[in-house]
């Protein structure tokens, strides 16, 4: 079992907090995890780049010059591409459905990999909560400067959930709420800095980020989906 040192909002040390063996130790294959993260930034494409071609422009179709006479190259009209307002070429269109499917088996895997990648660099900061009166940017900003964080930070809050019964099954669901909306924007404004739920959390988020800060229940809640 592994342990993470637990601080309050004020960057005070409050205890340890023991982490399960499966996490920390994790291990994928790493070409695993270059395959998820290359999907995850492929899936992020619009595909809506979209340019005219000659066939597409409006533009009068005079001929910009007399054949012959002057000692100059032809042009058919000034659609060409050669023009300036002309048409492109080989230049983009939208595409049809580039979605690349992932699997979710793969997914967890790569996505504990990163985060036991985290642990064993002692990247990964655990907050007692994230409960705050109200906005205060300071706040944030001295319990960073007290745990040494001055790169990118990706904050990590618990998720909310209602449980759903349906046709004598239980589902839990995740659903909006407002109970970390002081502390986003409070983190809002500080450079490099972002803040997410647990239950959203993707690989390129933790990849991205230089340190993790992690309430206790968001740490809770991403050991039992991982595991």
């Amino acid at each position: 079992m592994g342990t993470v040192k637990k601080y309050s909002l004020a960057g005070v040390e409050v205890g340890d907090v023991s982490i399960s063996e499966a996490l920390v130790n994790a291990e994928a294959n790493s070409q695993m995890v270059k395959d998820y993260i290359v999907a995850l930034r492929a899936n992020a494409r619009q595909w809506s780049a979209n340019t005219k071609t000659r066939a597409e422009v409006r533009h009068t179709t005079k001929k910009p010059h007399p054949q012959k006479g002057q000692g100059r190259a032809r042009h058919g009209s000034l659609v060409g591409p050669q023009y300036r307002g002309g048409g492109r070429v080989f230049t983009p269109k939208p595409k049809f459905d580039q979605h690349v499917k992932i699997n979710q088996k793969e997914r967890k895997a790569a996505i504990r990999f990163l985060i036991a990648e985290k642990l064993r660099e002692n990247r990964i900061w655990l907050l007692e909560n994230m409960e705050m009166e109200a906005p205060k940017t300071k706040i944030v900003a001295d319990l960073l400067k007290t745990l040494g964080i001055e790169k990118r930070v990706l904050f990590l809050g618990e998720s909310s959930f209602v449980s759903i019964e349906t046709e004598g099954n239980t589902h839990r669901v995740s659903v909006s709420s407002d109970k970390h909306e002081h502390f986003v924007k409070s983190s809002r404004n500080l450079p490099k800095s972002h803040f997410k739920l647990a239950s959203n959390i993707s690989g390129y988020d933790v990849l991205i980020a230089q340190d993790l800060v992690v309430t206790e229940s968001a740490l809770h809640e991403l050991s039992e989906w991982l595991s």
